[in-house]
């Protein structure tokens, strides 16, 4: 089958590799009806992220159930499926807790299984995918496929950073993690929720996601924007969706004493000290979403029509032009990149 590999920063290629089999009882094999790029691709792409050899990319994902291992007694063949990330067996202490990625049986997707490819393979398939009742229309699989990641991404950040009814809540990145977060809070019901972005096309789609302001501004000039617009204060919640020093810092500082800062961007070089935190009252919560938690609400939500998280992406390629993609998202020519199998 065809799948994407990056053989170095700024070099990824469509190869011919390996078909998916099943190697546990526990794993199914999925066709891909459609899978993306990933902001956090981005980081080994740039040469944030050590590349010790050929790495086999994607971990979105969603598409029809192939083939189930003899342990598989809740998904079957045939079904339209969607998942997370990580794998979890979602019935551990801490699965039942709302924590997935730290499922004590957990695996990292685009390890065990790529998925900028045409078929993947998903272990602990019972705990990990999530299907829909019937076949969905083509028009709802780029959110279905959105949620997958980026829309429980911006999600778990919206409620880590306790977004609700009442609350101000500022956004910190304007990729589709930012942006999705945004949606979330305005489905959570925050009374006003500050997107902050330097690039038109994003804010717009805010705006429609449900921002109230745009703040353009960055860093200490962006932190006395958002204190300008909440009285002083600063933001009730802040969801941190980018996972740079200067992002976190600046979500934080956004953030009023007794707030809450969920932060879900990939962290790259980011130091806390105590003198950072301590005197800010500020709660910190966050890391890799548990997007299984948040699956069958969302796609529920996305089934009924009650959100478009799909709108995110705005570059649709072959994945045979997966190279492209890539370059269009690191030279934000794109939000997202949709690749067709």
């Amino acid at each position: 089958m065809r799948g994407v590999v990056m053989h170095a920063p700024g070099d990824v290629r469509v190869e011919d590799v390996e078909e998916p089999q099943i190697l546990k009882p526990t794993d199914a094999i999925i066709r891909l009806s459609a899978t993306c790029i990933c902001g956090s691709d981005l980081w080994p792409y740039r040469g944030a992220d050590h590349l010790s050899g050929p790495l086999h990319m994607g971990h979105e994902y969603a598409g029809i159930v192939e083939e189930i291992g003899a342990g598989v007694s809740l998904i079957r063949p045939g079904q339209f499926v969607v998942g997370s990330f990580f794998a979890s067996d979602n019935t551990c202490e801490i699965c039942r807790a709302g924590y997935h990625t730290s499922c004590i049986h957990r695996e990292v997707l685009g390890t065990s299984g790529a998925a900028q490819a045409e078929r993947m393979r998903v272990p602990l398939a019972d705990g990990t995918l999530v299907a829909t009742p019937d076949a969905p229309s083509d028009v709802l699989i780029p959110s279905y496929l959105a949620a997958s990641d980026v829309l429980g991404t911006g999600w778990f950040g919206a409620v880590a950073a306790e977004a609700g009814p009442g609350k101000t809540v500022a956004v910190v990145g304007d990729g589709a993690v930012g942006l999705l977060a945004v949606l979330a809070a305005k489905q959570l019901g925050a009374e006003r929720i500050i997107a902050m972005s330097r690039h038109q096309p994003r804010q717009q789609l805010a705006l429609e996601f449900g921002a109230t302001d745009i703040v353009a501004e960055r860093g200490d000039e962006g932190v006395a924007k958002i204190k300008d617009l909440t009285d002083g204060l600063g933001a009730h919640s802040v969801v941190e969706a980018v996972g740079t020093q200067e992002s976190m810092m600046q979500a934080i500082r956004s953030t009023r004493p007794g707030g809450h800062v969920g932060f879900v961007g990939v962290l790259h070089g980011v130091e806390l000290r105590g003198d950072d935190i301590f005197m800010t009252h500020v709660h910190l919560h966050g890391g890799p979403a548990p997007v299984r938690r948040f699956l069958p609400q969302l796609m529920d939500l996305i089934r009924n029509r009650t959100i478009d998280p799909g709108r995110v992406f705005d570059l649709a390629l072959p994945l045979d032009q997966a190279a492209e993609g890539y370059r269009a998202m690191d030279e934000r020519r794109a939000i997202k990149v949709l690749l067709r199998p």
